[in-house]
């Protein structure tokens, strides 16, 4: 099995010009070079993983620097993932802010759904969007995150409603990834995943013309 498509967020404390492999590995990640293990590939062991849906891959992210990848030679498949003996990064991106406004819509869809209408909550989401715009501080989104968490706490009569405050408390923290990965739900999960690649996809596009 060759040529498996997916993707792959860069170990913690990469940035878009340089990526190393983690787990004392240490080699660069180059654009359009393909890297090889010599041992049979175990997923969460060794070999070279990826996912072949974005919204997967954010479950194992520890930075925002996402590559797109092909994973080949021999191939261990697994739910959510796969590891391989080959992999070459095709391309590569800073992610961060395309993280945070998935977070955020991710957000809205589950105040919709929950019905909430107490206008702390939605304005916690507006205060995210400020806040990745440089407009408001770290201060300001914080209280914006403490009055929709009071707000959702006083709607949380039901588990709708829950899912919902659980949304707006990860819309307004830091980790943009770990929002994205935990506000996205099953029944939806198909439709975010699409939406997630097609963000990455048109950034990519606009950042390569």
């Amino acid at each position: 099995m060759t040529g498996v498509l997916g993707w792959w967020f860069a170990p913690s404390g990469s940035t878009v010009k340089e990526i190393r492999l983690p787990n004392c590995d240490d080699r660069v990640v180059v654009d359009g070079e393909t890297l090889t293990v010599r041992r049979e590939p175990i997923l969460c062991l060794r070999g070279l993983h990826a996912s072949e849906k974005a919204l997967d891959a954010i479950r194992y992210a520890r930075s925002s620097i996402v590559c797109r990848v092909e994973v080949s030679g021999k191939i261990e498949l697994g739910y959510d993932k796969l590891c391989g003996t080959a992999r070459k990064c095709l391309w590569r991106l800073d992610s961060d802010k395309i993280l945070h406004e998935f977070a955020c819509r991710c957000a809205e869809i589950s105040l919709r759904i929950a019905g909430v209408t107490d206008e702390r909550c939605w304005m916690a989401i507006e205060a995210k969007r400020q806040w990745v715009r440089g407009e408001i501080t770290d201060k300001e989104l914080a209280a914006a995150r403490d009055e929709a968490w009071e707000a959702a706490r006083d709607e949380a009569r039901d588990a709708a409603r829950d899912a919902a405050r659980e949304a707006v408390w990860y819309a307004a923290r830091d980790a943009a990834w770990a929002a994205a990965r935990e506000t996205a739900r099953d029944a939806a999960w198909a439709a975010q995943n699409k939406q997630l690649e097609s963000m990455i996809l048109e950034a990519h596009q606009e950042t390569a013309k």
